[in-house]
Formats: structure tokens, C-alpha cells, sequence
């Protein structure tokens, strides 16, 4: 698989990450599911604090003890459990962010994490203190690099002009295209990585798409989308690409099409999903006139008139 470089730093990461919030606490299914993705070719892996109560980051690192040298393993930190655990408040302070940092790489059982991002963020943060806890640990050895989790334009360009960030990790898909307004140009513009999330939209856009849609969804549709609007641009894009490509297919690679984008984070469930994602990544890229058919039929529903 093809691997791109994260940012300034000398991170290189396949262009298909595994979100691994999705491998569930079941130690042996979530070991096959990480086995394939290094069969696979895919070399990044994404977790949190916060998953599972630190359990994640446990499972994630026994698994790629044995392969560390030759992974990337990112995690996140920012959200500070309560006393009782049954609950987790916001707390990005210079104290906390360092305290999380270190308890991570004990539950992942390294000396480094090669990616270190802060869980979301806000513009009443103290951000100056926030960015010395990760210049810090940088210095230190403890991170490779740094990054934030946020799909918020104002604090985005907070840290693009205070900070070194290499990634910023975002919500981006062919449903959901806020991020092309705003901050994807901006990071772009600045070396900075776009790292995707949600890229099938909650399944939607996978190959099963409107087989298994829920009630919910048919009721609530997805963000502005109504389910009609929904219905209507799926059947679209399955019938303009149904002799070349799968769904997942067109809707990773449309990710991956956009400049700024340097992987993909997806999550797999199985090791079937997981396989089916790779092939999708490891296929030829959409051509500049696929990337165009797909955003003017993105553009026909009355949410993407209207905004």
C-alpha cells in the first residue's frame, strides 16, 4: 500500500489508517483484524485514550509489539475520565496533556508514540499551554509529531498560527464536504495534513449502503440530508459507477483525491471489511473527471443548494 509523508515530519503512513475504536474489547477477533491490516500493507494505526477506557491502547499495542519499528501508532488525548469513570470532562491544560501522553505509552507498552493528537479543542482552551505540552513532549522523545482532532474552522486556524501541528484529523466524505469551504485550502496551503474520518458515512457510502439502513435513518436522515435527498444521491452515484467501481471504492479514493489529504481512517468490524477497504485504497485513483461527476451529483440535493 501506498504511504504518504504526514505533514513536515518524517512520518510516512499508508494511505488507509485502521480506526481502531471499531475492533471491540474481544482480544481475538480485534488480533485478526489488526493481523489483516498489516497483511494488508496498512502501516497506521488509530486509537485514544478515551476508547474503552484505555483498553484500546492496550490491545493495540501487544498487537504491534512484535512490529513496532515498522508501524505508526497515533492516539489521542484531551478528555480526563472522572473519578467514578462512568463519565469524561474536557481538560487540554499543559499538566494534563503530559500526564495522559505518558499513561498512554504505558498501556501501549512503547517509549514513543509517532503521532500524538489532541481530542477536539476549543478557542477558550489555553492553547499556548496546550501547544508547549506537545513541544515538550517532542523534545523529550516521547511524540514524533503532533496534531489536533477538530472539525472546527476558528480553532484550526488557532493552531496553524501558534503551533507546528502535521495533521489535523477531520470529518470529511462525498456526504459531508464542510471541511472543502475552509480549512481544508487553508492546511493544505500550509503543509499541514488533512487525516479523514467518517469516510463511508456511517456505512452509507460502503458497498452495502441502502441495504441495511435504519429506521433512525430513514426517519432522522443523516446531518442536513433528509432521507429522500439521501436516497436520491445514492442511487446516482451506484448507477454512474456500478461497471467500474465498488462504492467504497469511489468513496475512499474521493477522499484521497483531494491534495490535502494524506490518509484515510477508516474502521473495521471484521476482517472481511477491513480487506474490502484495502482493496478499495489500493485501487487506481479516481481521474480528475470522476472527482468532478461526483461532486455535481453531490451538488443536486436541495442541502448542498441551499448552503
Amino acid at each position: 500500500m501506498k504511504k504518504r509523508k504526514l505533514g513536515k515530519s518524517n512520518v510516512l503512513v499508508s494511505e488507509l489508517g485502521l480506526g481502531c475504536m471499531s475492533i471491540g474489547t474481544d482480544e481475538k477477533k480485534a488480533l485478526e483484524i489488526i493481523h489483516a491490516a498489516l497483511e494488508e500493507g496498512i502501516n497506521y494505526f488509530d486509537t485514544a485514550d478515551l476508547y474503552d477506557h484505555g483498553l484500546n491502547e492496550k490491545i493495540i499495542g501487544q498487537a504491534l509489539k512484535h512490529v513496532r519499528e515498522n508501524v505508526v501508532i497515533a492516539t489521542k488525548a484531551g478528555n480526563r475520565w472522572n473519578q467514578e469513570g462512568g463519565g469524561w470532562f474536557w481538560d487540554p491544560s499543559k499538566t494534563y496533556i503530559k500526564e495522559a501522553v505518558k499513561s498512554s505509552l504505558q498501556r501501549l507498552g512503547t517509549d514513543y508514540i509517532d503521532l500524538c493528537q489532541l481530542h477536539g479543542g476549543t478557542l477558550e482552551d489555553p492553547i499556548s499551554e496546550t501547544i508547549e505540552a506537545f513541544e515538550e513532549l517532542k523534545a523529550e522523545g516521547f511524540i514524533r509529531s503532533y496534531g489536533i482532532s477538530s472539525i472546527r474552522p476558528n480553532v484550526i486556524r488557532e493552531y496553524i498560527q501558534k503551533s507546528s501541528i502535521d495533521s489535523v484529523m477531520m470529518q470529511y466524505s462525498i456526504l459531508d464536504r464542510r471541511p472543502e469551504e475552509e480549512s481544508v485550502p487553508l492546511l493544505y496551503q500550509h503543509g499541514i495534513s488533512v487525516v479523514t474520518r467518517g469516510p463511508l458515512a456511517k456505512g452509507l457510502l460502503s458497498n452495502r449502503s441502502l441495504d441495511k439502513v435504519s429506521l433512525s435513518m430513514k426517519e432522522n436522515g443523516y446531518l442536513d440530508y433528509s432521507w429522500a435527498e439521501l436516497n436520491e444521491l445514492l442511487i446516482m452515484l451506484k448507477k454512474k459507477f456500478e461497471s467500474s467501481r465498488s462504492m467504497t471504492e469511489v468513496s475512499l479514493q474521493f477522499n484521497l483525491a483531494n491534495p490535502a489529504v494524506t490518509a484515510v481512517v477508516a474502521g473495521a468490524s471484521s476482517t472481511k471489511q477491513l480487506r474490502e477497504n484495502a482493496r478499495a485504497v489500493n485501487g487506481d485513483p479516481l481521474s480528475k473527471e470522476e472527482v468532478s461527476l461526483i461532486k455535481e451529483i453531490s451538488k443536486l440535493t436541495k442541502f448542498q443548494q441551499h448552503r
